[in-house]
């Protein structure tokens, strides 16, 4: 009689959190795939974005929470939460690196080859695209935006979970005349501050009002170009700051511990309690740093001084910060034949007829598949019922 196996056994079993990068990884391999058009690629690698920092943001969270905690027990696979964090950021490293692979070496190529170019770095526009773009940020950009001086008398700002920002060095010359003689030059150097230079730090927020991928014009008669508002800024960095000089800016980008617990049965107003937990949201402890990979290495200390993260946490990004824009370049008008054809839903009914809804299902039940059935019975169904004086009340359950 063969053996049974022992099924509490964690070799049987994969870790939840490694299972659900693996998962995202096969998300990605969809943008990887040749047979699918073009665009509907680049929504693939926008989803897996977008999934990555909910996932950072709530599983990865949870398990940090654990350790904190000192909580030891280990999980069906036989890992603790810490074993776990080491596992997901190697193979998150590694999801990440497959990610902009795929971003840099292929779709980028391939969109320049249909004549779409996205200009992530300004110094590759051409003199007449420069012009546009610094007229752009004057009319538009400027009056929106709140640069934040960091000094002794200023403390690093609250910097909100998921946002783009840019932080610069920043340098000040005073004239000899403003020096305060031989000890206050001692003590700068001792700070290193040659040569009685004066280094600040400075960080301002890419507005989330404005859109992340702007048009400009193309070099080209049919093509069409777009470059990155953080780049925009960049670019016109100098203009906020005037008395100094900026010796380097870059972006970056943090994901805060935004998961919590309520207990549904002890607040007297659980709406409340779900908007107070969500506020405190934005003073969660930061578990991810975006940055690129080029980035200033004094630069990165001092960020990672003010937001107290360790290099574990720190991811370097070789292409452009949040790829969850890649969504919008999807949904350009004039490329259809870079995408799936569009999906028309049927009607539900037949020829679409969704008066007396009521009295249509009294006679017998009717299924919805969505979204191959258009949606308008569902919200006939709801309109039709508040307009009933005979209905008390409508509950949904979504």
């Amino acid at each position: 009689m063969e053996k049974l196996k022992e099924y509490t056994n964690p070799e049987y079993y994969e870790n939840r959190e490694l299972s659900w990068i693996k998962f995202n990884g096969r998300v990605l391999n969809e943008a990887r795939d040749k047979s699918i058009p073009l665009l509907e690629r680049l929504k693939f690698v926008s989803i897996t974005s977008s999934n990555l920092d909910e996932f950072f943001m709530v599983r990865v969270a949870s398990l940090k929470d654990m350790v904190h905690a000192g909580y030891k027990k280990t999980d069906i696979a036989g890992m603790t939460a810490s074993e776990q964090l080491v596992a997901i950021n190697h193979d998150t490293r590694e999801l990440v690196e497959l990610q902009y692979s795929t971003y840099n070496r292929s779709l980028i190529p391939l969109l320049n080859a249909r004549g779409i170019y996205i200009v992530d770095a300004y110094e590759d526009l051409e003199d007449f695209q420069a012009e546009y773009v610094d007229r752009y940020f004057e009319e538009n950009i400027y009056p929106v935006l709140t640069p934040m001086a960091v000094d002794a008398s200023r403390p690093f700002p609250l910097i909100r979970n998921k946002t783009l920002n840019i932080v610069a060095l920043l340098e000040e010359n005073p004239k000899k005349d403003d020096l305060l003689g031989k000890a206050e030059e001692k003590k700068l150097k001792a700070e290193g501050k040659k040569g009685g230079t004066i280094y600040e730090y400075a960080t301002v927020q890419v507005p989330s009002v404005l859109p992340r991928l702007i048009p400009i014009p193309s070099v080209k008669e049919g093509e069409k170009s777009f470059i990155l508002l953080e780049q925009i800024i960049e670019k016109n960095i100098s203009k906020l700051f005037l008395g100094h000089k900026v010796v380097c800016a870059y972006p970056y980008r943090i994901m805060r511990n935004a998961d919590f617990s309520i207990d549904e049965e002890e607040p007297a107003d659980l709406l409340k309690e779900i908007e107070k937990q969500l506020k405190q949201r934005q003073w969660g402890e930061v578990i991810r740093l975006e940055v690129e990979d080029t980035m200033d290495k004094k630069l990165l200390k001092e960020l990672k001084k003010h937001l107290d993260v360790v290099d574990r946490v720190v991811y370097k990004i070789n292409g452009p910060l949040d790829l969850t824009f890649l969504m919008k370049v999807n949904g350009l008008p004039g490329f259809d034949h870079l995408k799936y054809e569009k999906y028309v839903p049927q009607p539900a009914f037949s020829n679409g007829d969704y008066s007396n809804i009521f009295d249509k299902i009294k006679k017998h039940d009717r299924l919805l598949f969505h979204p191959y059935y258009e949606f308008i019975p569902v919200i006939e169904f709801i309109k039709q019922a508040a307009n009933d004086p005979d209905v008390l009340a409508i509950k949904q359950t979504l």
